[in-house]
Formats: C-alpha cells, structure tokens, sequence
C-alpha cells in the first residue's frame, strides 16, 4: 500500500511515486505528446511551483520508461560550460543501466582518466571531478554519440536551463543548439525559473534557440484538485482534515506548490491518529516552519546591503510592490531614491530573493517575508 512509502504523504522536495503526486494530467500528457512528436520542450515556471516533480513524473508512466532512456541533470549551480559538461556527464553515467555503463566508458573517450575499476564487480566506475573536464567541447560531441547511438530513444531534462546565458568565455547556446539541432533520437525538456530569461532565448530572433521549442507555462494546481488530494491523504493515514484548513493553506500560498506542501507536512504531524486537523492549527505549522528556517534567513539577511536589507523590508511590509522605483512607494519606505532601489533590485532578483513577475515584485519566499515582517 502507499501509506509504506512514507510516514508523511506530504512530501517535500522530492519525488515518491504517483501516489504521492497531485494532479498534473494535462501537463503530463501535453509533455508526452510532444515528446512522441518528436518536438523539444521548454517548461516555464517559479521556483518550487513543481516542475521538477512533473518531470519526474512524466519520467515514471510506464510508456516512457518502456520506450525511452530517461536522464535529470539540475544546472542551477553552474557557471561555465566546464560546470555544465561536469553536470551533464554525471546525470547520464548515474541515470544509466550497469549493463550500459561500459558503453558510457568506451565511447566518452575524454573522461578515462575519471574511470576507475571497482575492486569487487571489475566494472567501470565513474569517478568524475571538475578538473577531469579539460575538453568539453569534446566530451559534449562523445556524450551526444552516445545518446544518439543508445539502443532506444533518450529524453534529456535540463534545468534551469537559462543558466547557459551566463556563462563566460563561450557561447553556450550556439554550441549546444548546434549539437542539439543533430539529434535524432534524443529529445529534451529546458525547464527554467526565470521566466524573462527563458523567454528571451526562445522566443527573441537573435537567440540560437529561437522558435526550436514547445513551450508550457507551469501554474499552480487547481484549487479543488489539491483540496481533494489532502483530504484524501489524510484520510488514507487514518485522519482527517478540514476542507476550510487546505483552501486557506492553498490560498496564502497562491497555490505555490513547494511551500503549500510544507505546511501541509506539517498539519500532517501535528495531527494524531483519528483526530481531524482543524483551521486553528494554521497558525502553529506556519510558525513552525518560518522558525525552522530563521538561522538561514539570518544568514541571507547578513549578506546583503543596507540598501539591499532596506528594500527586502519594504517589499516584505507590502507584498506585492507594483511602481517599485515610484515615489510613492520610496516615500513611504524611507528608500533613498529610484536609481538606489534598481541598482540594489538587480542582485535580489539575479540571486532568487525576489520574484519579478513583469512589472511586480514580491519576495520569493513566504517564510522569510514573514520573518522579515517580525
């Protein structure tokens, strides 16, 4: 039964199984047709809305996993394209089968020196660091040879994939649609957060990777399909939940997945066997939650700038800001000027503190908004 996977159906970060995933069949669905198709995707949407999960997701119906090899690499953290082809590698020698890893060895020719032989099986094993990536041009050519040569169709899922845009030194897009735009029977999924980013390498002209994608926005759940799905979980583990206390989880959230999923985690332990979790109880797990995390945002709020703290302040206070470089809005904060507010602005949206969605501006993070409000 499912209720043996976890002690908590309400997972956080991460990926069980169908029983632990809410919804998403049309996205499912749009993202396997495409794939069929022949068509690469790219997948817009906030941090932590779940675009990893629906990935994974997609990944584990059993059409794809009869039909396709299936590989996840997360490029949030790199920097150059020696990061990129470090990550890329990784992803597919650990995604791939023990009877394919030799493959992977015979034919990325660059990386034998990052092979050792394991003592026990006499199997090849990846021992792959950052220094061991001294051509990546040339282990990108061997790893799209492998891909293309596998013994069925790969789909490759890349994310924060807008990341390729910042890197120095080379032009990683031209380079990677170019070895991309050969592939046959390998197909990709770019997922991004920055949604201005993502945007500008699809859809503007100058850009290598203009009109090559599919593009899905990734929303928040339906309201009624998450409802229903909490319910349902609690009553699975032998409790109850008040519809009232899911809608209002799901509405201070604005239905954002990660942080929804948090608190509902938390309502989860606070709740014993037989016994219904009640609206009252919201205000305890949200508290619960923003103190877990006070030491990182300490942290965070240590690295910033007074000018930088000052306006992680005054966004907290008022939500959502609008006219952010307004008078009004400075005024009311005590900002020193407009030219003040964009050039600490720019940093806090680079570095996923504040969420810009067009011309609106809000902290990422619920939690620390709350704390910066106390």
């Amino acid at each position: 039964m499912s209720k043996l996977l976890v002690d908590n159906p309400f997972v956080i970060g991460k990926y069980i199984s169908d029983d632990y995933f809410c919804d998403r069949e049309k996205e499912t669905e749009f993202l396997y047709k495409q794939i069929v198709n022949g068509r690469n995707v790219a997948m817009l949407s906030p941090r932590r809305m779940g675009k990893t999960g629906l990935i994974y997701h997609l990944f584990g119906q059993k059409e794809v996993a009869q039909r396709y090899h299936v590989f996840f690499t997360d490029i949030y953290a790199t920097q150059t394209i020696e990061e990129f082809v470090y990550s890329l590698s990784s992803a597919i020698y650990v995604g791939q089968r023990k009877s394919l890893k030799k493959r992977f060895w015979d034919l990325v020719k660059s990386l034998r020196l990052a092979f050792r032989t394991d003592a026990v099986t006499g199997e090849p094993e990846l021992s792959l660091s950052l220094g061991d990536i001294k051509e990546p041009e040339k282990t990108l050519d061997e790893i799209f040879e492998y891909l293309e040569s596998a013994d069925k169709p790969c789909i490759v899922a890349i994310d924060e994939f807008q990341q390729i845009g910042s890197y120095k030194g080379v032009r990683a897009e031209a380079l990677l649609r170019t070895k991309i735009q050969q592939c046959r029977q390998t197909h990709f999924i770019f997922a991004g957060s920055k949604k201005h980013l993502m945007a500008n390498m699809f859809n503007s002209p100058a850009k290598p990777f203009y009109q090559s994608v599919i593009s899905i926005g990734i929303n928040p759940l339906p309201k009624d399909a998450y409802v229903k799905f909490a319910i349902s979980k609690f009553k699975e583990y032998g409790k109850e939940v008040e519809p009232e206390l899911v809608g209002m989880v799901y509405d201070h959230f604005d239905g954002v997945t990660w942080f929804v999923q948090v608190i509902m985690n938390e309502l989860f332990a606070m709740t014993g066997q037989g016994e219904t979790c009640k609206t009252a109880k919201f205000d305890a797990a949200f508290q619960n939650a923003v103190d877990v995390q006070a030491v990182n945002y300490e942290q965070i709020l240590s690295n910033l700038s007074l000018k930088q703290k000052a306006l992680v302040q005054a966004i907290a206070k008022e939500g959502t800001v609008t006219g952010i470089t307004r008078s009004g809005f400075i005024k009311k904060y005590n900002l020193d000027s407009s030219s003040t507010v964009q050039s600490a602005l720019r940093p806090l949206v680079n570095n996923d503190i504040v969420l810009q969605d067009g011309n609106a501006y809000r902290l990422y993070d619920y939690f620390f908004a709350s704390w910066l409000k106390r």
